[in-house]
């Protein structure tokens, strides 16, 4: 069983997602996105705790720090593994949500989930994060400036592109998670990810994680699929 690779599970209806769950099934480690949740709500995850699955819960919060402390301190309470926040929320929603998810946990006597930082969304390019969104550094910088402020904050970690998974490992150290979706196979398209990486190069990169949905889970056969991408990635692990 691979627990490097988080698979995405990004299919609108809960019938879907228990469908592919039982068809991967030595798959441990599932993400729950924005589509998923909110059509399910909190029973997808029941589903996968009910199973022994582990949940990267990827709802990337961003808002103000009541708002934010909030829906942290209820998202504690479901027991998953992987929380994800956008570091541009700010240093004050960053530190209320590591506060909240602390007290929640504390409250319930539930393991709080690691809160994970998203640096910058693997569909944006160099050209439209200087031209589109106005930052006037360099790609790779802004992504790091995200993560030591995330890290200061008391964060356990970062989503980033493979692309600057060894620069953040450096800088970071060891103990920083770094979650790497913009992964992709060698036989896989690409599609609207900008900054991409084989399994095996973010692996070397440093990656913690690899969250990997539409190669194996739109695959004409999900369970070949994986077992590609396992095997593409054994002599890593």
């Amino acid at each position: 069983m691979n627990t490097k690779i988080i698979v995405a599970l990004d299919v609108p209806t809960l019938e879907e997602a228990i469908a592919l769950v039982e068809k991967l099934d030595e798959v441990s480690f599932w993400k729950v996105g924005l589509e998923l949740f909110v059509s399910t709500g909190p029973k997808i995850l029941e589903e996968l705790k009910s199973r022994s699955k582990r949940i990267f819960l990827d709802l990337k919060f961003h808002d103000i720090p009541n708002t934010i402390a909030g829906a942290c301190r209820v998202a504690a309470l479901f027991g998953v593994d992987l929380l994800t926040i956008h570091a541009v929320s700010g240093r004050d929603t960053l530190k209320a949500a590591t506060e909240a998810i602390q007290a929640g946990s504390a409250s319930s006597g539930i393991k709080p989930p690691k809160l994970i930082a998203v640096s910058l969304l693997t569909s944006i390019s160099s050209r439209q994060l200087a031209i589109d969104l106005k930052i006037p550094i360099e790609l790779p910088e802004y992504v790091l400036e995200m993560a030591l402020m995330a890290q200061e904050m008391g964060l356990d970690g970062a989503v980033c592109s493979p692309q600057e998974v060894a620069q953040l490992r450096d800088s970071c150290g060891s103990d920083f998670l770094l979650v790497c979706p913009g992964v992709r196979p060698t036989w896989a398209a690409i599609g609207d990810q900008k900054r991409v990486f084989t399994p095996a190069q973010a692996l070397k990169a440093g990656a913690d994680y690899l969250v990997i949905g539409r190669p194996i889970t739109a695959s004409a056969d999900p369970q070949l699929a994986w077992k590609k991408v396992c095997d593409e990635i054994a002599a890593v692990v």
